[in-house]
């Protein structure tokens, strides 16, 4: 009896030991799914394209891929690598997405800062060269073919491109020039401005390198290449500020602005509705900057002076190739504009 006994209560803790056994084997399948859900890697962003958009404010986990193997293979590997080509991507984007301090960063990828101040030197350039060319000014024929129904009643489908510019806030250069030649008195701060042009379709056609605050419309726009873009019979639809008609013109282009109300006491009724027919797509443009700022946390932050120095060896500014970054990254989202 006593044996029969002594089996018996031993089955019975064999079936509660194996029984713990799941229940822990299921805990730890638990916790490493947490712990990879946490962790910033590839396969933390597969099915998860509300992640992806978060972190890098693109609208899928395939088009964050499109991008990676689009860029990756031009990156040079390094013995020294702690993260991986996806992680040291993803930390580029986040850095522009969140405007992610680089502190914040090497926290987050369990690295150092200079380490991750190295990996952003390394990706941006390259960045820039590939993806620039998503930042295109079309055929007119492909304008035409698609141009949107408030465009083609109000202008035909004469529109080419709709421009305005952006200012980014920097911080006080410590030279006197510098001071003046970054100071806009319209933020009251130290900044760089950016001249940025788009198509009817809402897509990012064209964008400046950057120039100081203090710098008009004006002056940027007749001297940062834009106006070699320009085909006779082009339409342009700008703001006020821009008063560049003769410079336009001397392309055999044409210029809509919102009329003038200085010195009048009233617009007559033809100026009232051209003025509205411009205010009306022109609001566009103001949109897709938006979209620019709101995805890419970086242009609406302070930059250091550092962005504004071209290092040796580089053509551009960090300034410059991170807003052509920003701006074709945005060209890889649905468009604000609608079609019909």
């Amino acid at each position: 009896m006593e044996c029969d006994s002594q089996t018996e209560i031993t089955k019975a803790d064999l079936a509660n030991l194996e029984q713990g056994l799941q229940n822990a084997n299921d805990n730890i399948h638990s916790l490493r799914q947490k712990v990879d859900d946490l962790s910033l890697n590839e396969d933390s962003f597969k099915n998860d394209n509300d992640k992806v958009h978060y972190y890098t404010g693109l609208p899928s986990y395939a088009t964050l891929m499109v991008v990676f193997n689009f860029v990756a293979p031009h990156i040079p590997a390094s013995h020294n690598n702690v993260l991986s080509k996806f992680q040291e991507m993803l930390l580029v984007l986040m850095r522009l997405r969140l405007s992610a301090a680089l502190q914040d960063l090497a926290y987050r990828f369990s690295i150092s800062v200079s380490t991750a101040s190295r990996i952003l030197e390394r990706w941006i350039p390259i960045m820039d060269l590939r993806l620039s060319h998503l930042i295109i000014w079309p055929e007119r024929e492909e304008l035409r073919k698609t141009m949107p129904l408030s465009f083609r009643q109000s202008f035909g489908n004469k529109v080419a491109v709709i421009i305005d510019c952006f200012e980014v806030f920097v911080d006080r250069p410590s030279t006197l020039s510098a001071r003046a030649m970054t100071w806009s008195n319209y933020k009251h701060h130290n900044t760089v401005k950016f001249l940025i042009g788009i198509t009817p379709q809402g897509v990012i056609s064209f964008i400046s390198n950057a120039w100081g605050g203090r710098c008009s419309d004006k002056h940027i726009t007749e001297n940062c290449a834009f106006l070699r873009n320009l085909l006779p019979g082009d339409l342009v639809l700008a703001d006020r500020g821009f008063d560049i008609a003769d410079s336009v013109g001397y392309y055999c282009a044409k210029l809509a602005i919102p009329a003038f109300t200085r010195g009048k006491s009233q617009l007559s009724a033809l100026d009232v509705e051209e003025t509205r027919k411009i205010a009306n797509v022109r609001i566009h443009v103001e949109r897709v900057i938006g979209l620019v700022r709101r995805k890419h946390h970086i242009l609406q932050s302070t930059l250091p002076i550092e962005t504004l120095i071209v290092k040796e060896g580089q053509s551009y500014a960090p300034i410059d190739m991170i807003a052509r970054v920003c701006c074709a990254l945005t060209n890889l989202s649905p468009s604000v504009v609608p079609f019909d």
